[in-house]
């Protein structure tokens, strides 16, 4: 089998991972891929089943997109650090560094913050390459050394510097976006303008198109303190409303880690669903219930940190792979 080097350094990986946590007292549990929520981003798709009980009465049920939920829970019910290293599922996603089925490794920190979650996350990949022997990382036509130092750069800092513009401009003190004034920079700059000008769409296409090339190249990138309406599950930063404690690690363009300081209010959490599914609502036509028990654990669940990061990639630049397929023991058939 052509893929058996890889798939052996993918065990050494796996191994050397679960090492390192345990090392640290991480607790390695074991949520369940069953959930009455998928997760309540617009643009995150979850399989979807239905599960029948002995009364033959069917419950609508997907298959978790992350442990998030589950982990956040338990974090609530005392645990302090826990890490967990399974499969997650997510419809509508196939290319060379999606697959519908996939590893995510997520580990959590009650009472630290996200600061030493971020330097977890870099070791962690430093492991990995040290594990492989592998001098460099590669994919495509970029290059990342995975032992240098990183780069820590904010969202505002690197759209200023690749793309030429000013973020924080376009919102106001508390966070609110200007739709208008962001267009109106890109305008200025020449760029083509997606055919939705809402700010958030405006947003991921700079993003997408000019900031994302430019990470991880020579080294590893941490992309820093997101706007908060991008904010996801993450708390804003205190005394900047804009932003919040959001990151995201690069290495060769490719997205590795997303990691928060937790946002842990529940009222703000059930806002944030609540306008993501209604924006789920009129761009796909569906929506995914909100859970109900995640929300009110948010009220004991204490100051935390957390990250999810792609196994399946990591593993890939470990060993030199183009394809999320070649780390694979077995592959979904296209």
């Amino acid at each position: 089998m052509y893929r058996r080097p890889a798939l052996l350094a993918r065990a050494r990986i796996d191994a050397v991972v679960r090492q390192w946590m345990a090392e640290r007292d991480f607790l390695v549990v074991d949520p369940p891929g069953l959930q009455r929520s998928p997760g309540n981003e617009t643009h995150l798709h979850a399989f979807d089943t239905t599960m029948i009980g002995n009364d033959g009465l069917g419950q609508d049920m997907y298959l978790h997109t992350s442990p998030e939920f589950t982990m956040k829970k338990l974090l609530a019910a005392g645990e302090t650090r826990i890490a967990s290293l399974q499969h997650v599922w997510r419809n509508r996603e196939r290319s060379a560094l999606h697959h519908p089925e996939f590893t995510m490794l997520e580990w959590y920190r009650a009472g630290e913050p996200y600061e030493t979650i971020i330097a977890d996350t870099l070791a962690v990949i430093r492991l990995a390459a040290e594990s492989t022997g592998i001098a460099q990382f590669t994919f495509r036509d970029r290059v990342c050394d995975p032992l240098a130092e990183a780069e820590r750069i904010s969202v505002a800092e690197a759209f200023e510097r690749y793309a030429g513009i000013e973020l924080l401009a376009t919102m106001d003190s508390n966070g609110v976006p200007d739709d208008a004034g962001l267009a109106a920079q890109m305008e200025g700059l020449g760029m083509a303008l997606p055919e939705d000008r809402r700010w958030s769409y405006l947003f991921t296409h700079v993003l997408v198109e000019k900031v994302e090339p430019q990470l991880g190249n020579g080294r590893v990138t941490v992309l820093d303190r997101y706007p908060a309406c991008e904010a996801a599950l993450a708390r804003r930063v205190p005394g900047d409303a804009r932003v919040s404690e959001r990151f995201e690690v690069y290495a060769c363009g490719v997205e590795l880690a997303n990691g928060f300081g937790e946002l842990t209010d529940a009222a703000e959490q059930r806002a944030r669903f609540e306008a993501e599914m209604e924006e789920k609502q009129r761009i796909y036509g569906e929506r995914y219930p909100v859970d109900e028990d995640f929300l009110a654990a948010l009220d004991f669940m204490p100051e935390a940190s957390g990250v999810a990061l792609g196994f399946d990639r990591l593993v890939m630049l470990a060993t030199g792979a183009q394809r999320i397929e070649a780390v694979l023991w077995a592959p979904v058939a296209e």
